[in-house]
């Protein structure tokens, strides 16, 4: 009776057993994320994992965007200026190349012409500084442009491809100008500042190119707002300080005098433009049949570059013997060098020998006939 209670008590908890394996089993899809195992009889719950996210692939870095090739020359210079890179001023020479973040100075009684590869060109009178802040030029590209800071002088201007093709930009301390194809004057007077209690005013000019046209030249604040601009040949604006410290752009008088002054700067601009143009091309030729010739990575101010091309590895230096002259089986044969009596080319012919010489008093005895 005992056994067969035993087998009755065992068949019932296998019963059991499956009933629930069978309940799991319904209760799982399959492919969801959790999964039914069983193993001896046991079932054991395992809980799928989410298919892990990859991580997204690191961005690349960022590629280098300021060139590090020139993009102007000195097309005019006459008593001295300089330019200062990287934190370091060198005073600047005829066709010396130009870089972005170039700050240009000229000193007293000094002018300086330099035209950019577009044929954009600047012309700076005693006393004046700009800064090149970015320049971007491609023959038919669609994202060309140029800002350059005025900070102090008078400096005339000649656009040329970038303010025909995009957006060439000129900053004074107290207003920025939008350059649309055309030449033009800038004062800056000392003390322009827009933070100074009361700044002196900023004169802007427009006046025809070499060929008689006349462009556009928009003024606007340094908040953004358009303040006006000029259409008309040999007109121009003040800037002047107005209420809640913005600025107003009123028209400008310009004397016979100043007429007269203005009209041989701008002729100094459109002859180093034409010099220039010259000079940007016969530069980039060089830089282009001799690309190892100038090292634009450098950007050092004051050194000079090589005026010759790069010497051969292995090359002799001037003074310098070179080295195949002095190996032995190059000496010219029949010159015996002192110290070296067996060198090579200089060993005679089996069988020939020097005939002996007869002791001195006697003579070789005659052969009988």
């Amino acid at each position: 009776m005992t056994r067969q209670r035993l087998l009755l008590a065992v068949w019932l908890l296998g019963c059991f057993m499956l009933a629930g394996a069978a309940e799991v089993f319904a209760t799982s899809p399959v492919g969801a994320e959790s999964a039914a195992i069983v193993v001896s009889g046991l079932t054991r719950l395992a809980q799928a994992q989410p298919a892990q996210t990859p991580a997204p692939p690191a961005a690349p870095a960022a590629a280098a965007t300021a060139s590090d090739e020139p993009i102007g020359n000195v097309a005019t210079l006459t008593g001295s200026a300089t330019v200062t890179r990287n934190n370091t001023p060198a005073p600047l020479k005829l066709q010396d190349d130009i870089f972005e973040n170039d700050v240009l100075q000229t000193s007293a009684n000094s002018t300086l012409g330099v035209t950019f590869n577009d044929a954009t060109t600047f012309n700076l009178t005693a006393n004046a500084q700009i800064t090149v802040d970015s320049f971007v030029y491609e023959d038919g590209g669609k994202q060309n442009g140029a800002l350059f800071a005025i900070a102090k002088g008078t400096v005339a201007f000649a656009a040329a491809a970038v303010a025909k093709t995009g957006d060439m930009r000129i900053s004074t301390p107290t207003a920025t100008l939008g350059i649309r194809g055309t030449t033009g004057l800038v004062e800056v007077p000392e003390g322009a500042a827009a933070t100074a209690a009361n700044p002196n005013n900023v004169a802007i000019k427009l006046y025809p190119d070499a060929d008689g046209s006349v462009g556009r030249i928009e003024v606007n604040g340094r908040d953004g707002l358009r303040l006006g601009f000029l259409t008309q040949g040999a007109s121009g604006f003040t800037i002047r300080a107005g209420a809640g410290g913005r600025f107003t752009a009123a028209p400008l008088f310009i004397s016979p005098q100043q007429a007269l002054r203005d009209q041989g700067i701008v002729r100094q601009v459109h002859v180093a433009q034409s010099v220039g143009r010259q000079i940007v091309t016969q530069k980039r030729i060089e830089r282009l049949q001799n690309p190892g010739r100038n090292n634009p990575g450098a950007r050092q101010p004051g050194l000079q570059r090589p005026n010759g091309l790069p010497q051969r590895p292995g090359a002799p230096q001037p003074g310098q013997q070179r080295p195949e002259l002095q190996r032995p089986e190059l000496q010219r044969p029949g010159l015996q060098r002192q110290g070296a009596p067996n060198a090579p080319g200089l060993q005679r012919p089996p069988g020939q020998f020097r005939p002996a010489l007869a002791p001195k008093g006697k003579l070789p005895p005659k052969k009988k006939k």
